[in-house]
């Protein structure tokens, strides 16, 4: 690797140590209060009835490392939460996958429904808020409009929120026993439909640790064309959110222009690889398809329109007292609350946690074309609908710079070699999609064949965020709140 700050770590699972489990917990605990960032913390059932334990921690000046333990199953540990509440999901994710128990854990519940606990979703045990004025109302999981499933519980004092609780894991896929099914190297295919709005996000971490494991490194060219469709893909979805936030705040104007400048984004994607969501643009090894000078002068044209039309359309909304009303003040999540609990990508963002993998990780891409970590201070819908407009304004100008950049006409992906991995080896790869960090892990065994793929999508992070802003709020102001994480339900329920 050519820089230090790579958003990829490979470590040998032979080589480094291997901890007992009160001291990794110790050893975490110590990380957190010196201020490291947990990116993720999972377990994998290992041979023996034993579970592997593994934490990726990035410190303020990086790079990623990697904590890992072994423990036998049933075990437990003093949890981490009560400290630190953005370890909550990942230590209830833990216990339900591996039966390693956080004792003192202030919220252990399924996070997914998992293995036996699948037919047992009606059991959840919901908080309760009690009163005499206090009523309870319930949304989904089916609901009025095409969404997907997840249940909310509010607990209301009148027509105000006290507390909300998101219940979801109705469409649990088993991605990660999936992603073991097939050869790596036939992977891409599935791993850009985990999360559908996210597939440039997902694709490109996953062929980077392909690559990494496989001793092959892609070329800068095809990196900087990597670079191009993963903006594309975080200018179209933040143009969709917008599209829904604005409708929901009934400034229909606003959410028709939005929508049709997003349909030309995507088309402009589609011009290029055939895919209106980028899927098949990136393989292993490198890019399917470049950028020739024909589609060089097809997308200036085309985002050179849209930047116009969004600028007219942001000074509309903006402007507009109906939209200031609806949104400002509205679904605030303080500062403090967002780093206590962890929030990445655009939601912490708007909060003032300035954490953007592409700054803090860049890696040679974003180390030659660097991107800024924009934030906003206020935290509420205003805040996050203002960010959106930014980061896209950010990626188009990014774009530009690039397509200026010789070389783009790559061609296609390099064919990796088909033996096998590395083998014991774990790969942890990082990509920023327009939700936050798009995390994946791939561990080999003595064989070199895929033993574990964890999967993390920065939803499963941000949930409870939502939950949190809608305190002290009207049940009405739900969808306006909900519309502004704009988070994936399949992001969580994989």
């Amino acid at each position: 690797m050519t820089f230090p700050l790579e958003p990829i770590v490979m470590v040998s699972t032979l080589d480094g140590p291997q901890l007992e489990l009160t001291l990794w917990a110790r050893m975490c605990d110590e990380a957190l209060a010196a201020g490291d960032r947990m990116i993720t913390l999972f377990g994998r059932v290992a041979p023996h009835d034993t579970v592997c334990v593994t934490a990726v921690l990035l410190g303020a000046e990086g790079p990623l490392r990697v904590l890992r333990a072994h423990a036998p199953r049933g075990a437990s540990f003093s949890s981490l939460t009560p400290r630190h509440p953005c370890m909550q999901m990942f230590e209830r994710e833990l216990w339900e996958q591996t039966g390693l128990t956080p004792e003192g854990h202030p919220w252990l519940k399924p996070v997914r429904f998992e293995g036996a606990r699948q037919q047992r979703m009606t059991a959840y045990p919901f908080f309760s808020v009690r009163g005499h004025d206090v009523h309870e109302v319930g949304v989904g999981p089916i609901h009025a409009s095409v969404i997907e499933p997840g249940h909310f519980r509010f607990m209301c004092h009148g027509e105000r929120v006290q507390h909300l609780e998101i219940q979801l894991g109705y469409q649990h896929r088993g991605v990660e026993a999936l992603l073991l099914q097939r050869p790596p190297h036939a992977l891409t295919s599935l791993v850009e439909t985990v999360v559908g709005d996210s597939s440039i996000a997902y694709a490109w971490g996953y062929c980077t640790a392909l690559e990494v494991l496989s001793g092959v490194q892609a070329g800068a060219r095809a990196e900087l064309v990597r670079g191009v469709a993963l903006e594309l893909e975080r200018v179209a979805m933040h143009l969709s959110s917008l599209t829904g936030l604005t409708t929901d705040a009934a400034f229909l104007q606003g959410g028709a222009t939005y929508g049709r400048l997003r349909t030309a984004v995507i088309n402009a994607s589609m011009r290029v690889c055939g895919s209106r969501f980028g899927r098949g643009w990136l393989r292993p090894g490198g890019v399917r398809f470049g950028i020739t000078e024909t589609l060089r002068q097809d997308l200036r044209h085309t985002l050179g329109l849209v930047a116009k039309d969004i600028a007219e359309v942001n000074d509309l909304v903006l402007k507009a007292r109906s939209v200031r009303s609806r949104l400002r003040g509205v679904g605030i999540l303080s500062t403090q609350a967002a780093r206590e609990i962890g929030m990445v990508g655009l939601a912490g963002r708007a909060s003032d946690v300035g954490f953007d993998t592409r700054a803090a990780l860049p890696g040679r891409l974003y180390q030659a074309h660097p991107v800024a970590a924009l934030t906003e201070t206020t935290g509420d819908c205003w805040s996050r609908m203002k960010l959106r407009m930014r980061e896209i304004d950010a990626s188009l100008g990014w774009v530009a710079d690039v397509l200026e950049q010789p070389g783009l006409d790559v061609p296609t992906a390099q064919i990796l070699p088909q033996g096998m991995l590395r083998p014991n080896t774990l790969c942890v790869s990082l990509r920023e999609g327009f939700r936050g960090p798009v995390v994946q892990i791939l561990e080999t065994g003595a064989d070199g064949h895929l033993v574990h793929h964890k999967v993390q999508d920065p939803s499963m992070l941000n949930w409870f965020g939502v939950a949190l802003a809608m305190r002290e709020n009207a049940i009405s102001d739900f969808p306006i709140c909900n519309k502004s994480f704009d988070l994936s339900y399949c992001g969580n329920d994989i």
